[in-house]
């Protein structure tokens, strides 16, 4: 029980540090903002940034849970991730530490709103941003990619949780989102104070972060890989 708390929470936190990202929160408060400036209603912008908080949650929950089961399902690629997981993921939370920490860098093709989706979203009003919430959730940035393929698919297979750990990262991602949503529909005032902060504490659980997973990553490495101990 104590095993699959700790895996549960380390699912929920690696979703909300890849929500409070800075890539991923410049997104999240640009689409929120984006539907939300065309409603004129606070109760409406609070409804947008619910339904693209529900979109994005959706999204990670089913691509995770697609491609966790997907590994599960065939015996022998079930049977060679039990057996050596342990293995893979010293090296894995090496290098998912060394892009957290910026000492690895990747650059991943960014992803606008072309006009035709513009228009559609525009057309669609408030519902609009689910869809969004969907869009943006795939397009993934260095941190998110490191994270999410990185930490969390490795985590969930481990464990053998192809629905319950895409689910917690999903929500994860979502609560900083939802937040947001509410202090857009407050003002922007109240916005802008809590990115300020926010930027201070990403930084900081990021660099902890990764160091958290190098030392995890070395610990694994030297009992499975060289059994040191």
């Amino acid at each position: 029980m104590g095993e699959w708390l700790l895996v549960g929470a380390s699912a929920l936190w690696l979703g909300i540090l890849t929500s409070i990202s800075p890539c991923p929160l410049a997104t999240n408060v640009a689409a929120i903002s984006f539907v939300g400036r065309r409603v004129g209603n606070p109760r409406m912008v609070f409804l947008a940034g619910l339904l693209y908080t529900l979109g994005r949650s959706l999204a990670y929950l089913v691509l995770g849970a697609l491609l966790v089961g997907s590994l599960l399902s065939v015996p022998h690629v079930s049977y060679a991730l039990q057996k050596y997981m342990n293995k893979f993921l010293g090296p894995i939370l090496i290098l998912v530490g060394m892009f957290l920490l910026e000492l690895l860098q990747v650059n991943l093709p960014g992803f606008n709103i072309g006009g035709g989706m513009q228009e559609r979203v525009e057309a669609w009003g408030v519902w609009g941003a689910s869809v969004l919430g969907v869009i943006f959730a795939l397009s993934f940035c260095p941190i998110s990619a490191a994270l999410f393929f990185g930490s969390l698919l490795p985590l969930a297979v481990k464990a053998e949780s192809s629905v319950l750990l895409p689910a917690l990262y999903g929500v994860g991602t979502a609560l900083p989102v939802f937040i947001f949503a509410i202090l857009i529909a407050l003002g922007t005032r109240a916005v802008s104070k809590a990115l300020d902060k926010l930027a201070l504490i990403e930084r900081w659980a990021r660099r902890v972060t990764g160091i958290i997973f190098i030392g995890v990553g070395i610990y694994y490495c030297l009992v499975y890989i060289f059994g040191v101990f």
